[in-house]
């Protein structure tokens, strides 16, 4: 059952398209009604849907312009216009818009029922490319050569001699231009999966569409490793580190979208030398490691979530203090206590040299001072100096190093934990005080507070909306009519110099928002309290 949008601002003509037409029997559900181009973008971010209908002739945004928006930002959607004849000659001028089909009013139902016949076929057979077993198990064995994936695995493995990377990229006929480069890694789960879709057939169909969606735009080399799809991608400037986010998080709600899918991107960081790619790959799995916190169908930028955090690396012990240390940042106390007594377990209990006992302990400690320092946290915790520590530590029993060992690491479970809540904090604080000082700017949207902050839409939209329970969007819109309504009633200022005073140039869209806003228009408003 595919979804539809349906867009005119005669709510007449909607009820009628919706009634007379038996959208169950075609295979389609009308998930929702706009009447307007603007209100429609915005259920088309929370709703998703297959198809978009609309009129070309709407007040505030017209069906063209809408479906240029459209095209731009969801490009799988399809899209049908229905219009009058004095609009037709007009609107089949806008072919790079890639319409689907042109319905003429007045609308007959056995009309939009061919067009919808046909239009579902055209669905049914995009989603069976997508999820043909058969097609995905050869584009598997037509995918990279081997000797371009086995060099890129060994790039982000940090195997690569500096002084060899030019004959190798030679070699095996790599293009990189650069200036600029990152990993990207995309994991899709392995547990939550469609019914009846095999888990690898998924993973090859994301890495499949990933190269479609992704690969051209960002001049990315694309590979598997590790059973993810790795992607180098190159960039003009550190500015686009932001829109990069936002796409991977765009391919995420797509891909869920269209197969069910469950997928986390990992944006790593940006470097200036191809070798460094084998810290970008390390903090991109890193940053996907995150979704117990953030939550999966989403892109993860760790430099986002942590802005203090630097690029982890292996602790000298191994995987147990490595795994002690992701606990510390991801899991919760109880995590973090299973992980002290593995460690303990593991790598100290059994230590019957005293020599062994004491190197283990330094290292310990050396790993320790790492990670706070990573993490730009307070060494001040870890009392005294390296001597003094080391001093104090060799000393104990094993057990009353258990004990300690399992303290620090819950202080310091608890101060990441509220670094991450105060820069959430923080952008939220920054962005209102922006919106405070530039509310009257008309073209003031999310972009220009992204780009003030730094930061993906995707991350902040997500961000903002948790920590408020409002999209910025409304926030916005509110604050602005917060300030309308205080001028209408404290000045006498006219109501279209009141709009523009607030980020409106068309004031009967000033008063249409007013009005939703408070249920009447603006100047009832004003009456009514000029009258109490």
């Amino acid at each position: 059952m595919y979804t539809l949008l349906l867009v005119d601002d005669e709510e007449e003509v909607t009820r009628i398209i919706a009634k007379k037409v038996k959208w169950n029997d075609l295979g389609f559900s009308v998930t929702g009604h706009a009447n307007n181009g603007l209100k429609a973008l915005e259920m088309l971010e929370e709703m998703q849907p297959d198809v978009v209908m609309t009129d070309i002739r709407m007040p505030y945004m017209d069906g063209l312009e809408l479906c240029g928006q459209i095209r731009e930002k969801y490009p799988a959607t399809k899209l049908v216009l229905f219009t009058g004849f004095d609009d037709f000659e007009y609107a089949k001028e806008a072919v790079h818009l890639e319409i689907e089909e042109y319905v003429l009013k007045p609308l007959n139902a056995a009309e939009i029922t061919k067009v919808f016949e046909d239009l579902k076929k055209k669905l049914d057979q995009e989603i069976n490319e997508k999820k043909s077993a058969e097609l995905l198990k050869k584009y598997y064995k037509d995918s990279l050569p081997l000797l371009q994936a086995n060099f890129y695995s060994t790039l982000i493995e940090g195997r690569v001699p500096e002084e060899e990377l030019t004959k190798y990229l030679a070699n095996y006929q790599i293009d990189f231009t650069g200036p600029l480069y990152g990993c990207v890694l995309i994991h899709a789960s392995k547990t939550q999966v469609p019914k009846d879709m095999d888990p690898q057939l998924v993973a090859i169909s994301v890495d499949k569409q990933a190269g479609e969606r992704l690969e051209q735009k960002w001049k990315a080399k694309r590979f598997n490793y590790l059973g993810d799809t790795v992607m180098i991608v190159q960039l003009e400037s550190e500015k686009e580190v932001s829109e990069l986010t936002d796409s991977c998080d765009r391919f995420c709600k797509y891909v869920h979208h269209m197969i069910g899918a469950v997928v986390t991107v990992g944006v790593g960081q940006i470097c200036d030398n191809i070798p460094d790619l084998v810290k970008s790959y390390q903090s991109a799995r890193e940053a996907v490691s995150y979704r117990v916190l953030y939550g999966s169908n989403q892109a993860i930028n760790l430099k986002e979530i942590v802005p203090t955090r630097k690029v982890a690396t292996e602790a000298a012990d191994g995987t147990e203090l490595a795994y002690l240390f992701k606990m510390i940042c991801l899991g919760k106390k109880p995590d973090v206590k299973a992980a002290v007594e593995r460690y303990m377990e593991r790598k100290i209990i059994p230590l019957k040299s005293l020599e062994r006992y004491h190197v283990a302990v330094m290292e310990l400690i050396s790993e320790l001072y790492h990670f706070m320092v990573n993490n730009e946290l307070d060494i001040q915790k870890l009392s005294g100096g390296t001597g003094q520590l080391y001093t104090l530590l060799s000393n104990m029993e094993a057990r009353i190093l258990e004990k300690w060992l399992l303290n620090i690491c819950l202080v310091l479970h608890e101060d990441m934990a509220n670094a991450r809540d105060h820069s959430k904090k923080s952008l939220i604080d920054q962005a209102k005080e922006y919106v405070h000082n530039n509310y009257s700017n008309e073209a003031l949207n999310l972009d220009d507070i992204c780009s003030e902050l730094g930061v993906s839409n995707s991350y902040f939209s997500s961000i903002f909306k948790k920590e408020t329970g409002q999209s910025f969007v409304a926030y916005l819109t509110g604050y602005r009519m917060e300030k309308a309504a205080r001028m209408l009633v404290e000045t006498s200022e006219k109501s279209y110099m009141i709009a523009k005073s607030v980020g409106y140039t068309d004031p009967n869209y000033f008063s249409y928002v007013f009005k939703r806003q408070y249920g009447v228009s603006p100047s009832k408003y004003r009456t009514e309290y000029e009258s109490n």
